[in-house]
């Protein structure tokens, strides 16, 4: 079909050989890579936005899309990577994505979904166990008196280090009994 010639298998004797493609990095390619990043700086902690570069960056963007498109394989470029075209658009009426972002609610859903038991009734047991997890927080910070659940305190042991770690002892017979 003359589609890509030079990445064609090439049949020998004994073997198949698949030429590598252009997508597939040598180990000094890997390492110009890897040393690229590593190099890298980045700004910390920057929270406002310069409206005026947006068009711009918006272009950049799509250029690069673009150049990526040319070098990897069609596979390469699932809803995440296209993803980024659509967050330059999304800062001009939003904002940066972290004052809107999922993540927070994402995961404490994931610890509200821990909670159920009972499949049938999902709602019953994430609402039972939040309900007494509050329970429990209220009491440990208003009974200044009661020590926590579970947690064994230091001072009523005798040991004026950090309790870590199991010993074994072996019992004889008679004082097992």
């Amino acid at each position: 079909m003359g589609v890509k010639t030079d990445l064609q298998p090439e049949y020998g004797e004994r073997c198949t050989r698949l030429p590598p493609g252009p997508w597939n990095l040598s180990r000094v390619e890997k390492r110009k890579v890897c040393n690229s990043f590593y190099g890298m700086k980045v700004p910390e902690a920057c929270k406002t936005v310069d409206v005026s570069k947006l068009d711009k960056l918006e272009e950049d963007v799509v250029v690069t899309l673009y150049l990526l498109e040319k070098y990897f394989p069609p596979l390469f470029f699932d809803i995440m990577v296209h993803l980024v075209v659509h967050l330059v658009r999304e800062v001009r009426p939003c904002g940066p994505v972290y004052f809107r972002w999922m993540y927070t609610f994402e995961r404490y859903m994931k610890v509200l979904k821990g909670y159920v038991q009972n499949l049938t009734r999902p709602e019953g047991c994430i609402a039972e166990w939040y309900i007494a997890e509050e329970a429990v927080e209220f009491c440990t910070k208003h009974l200044s008196d009661v020590s926590t659940v579970g947690v064994p305190s230091s001072q009523k042991m005798g040991v004026s280090k950090p309790l870590s770690g199991c010993t074994v002892s072996v019992v004889d017979r008679d004082l097992l009994n």
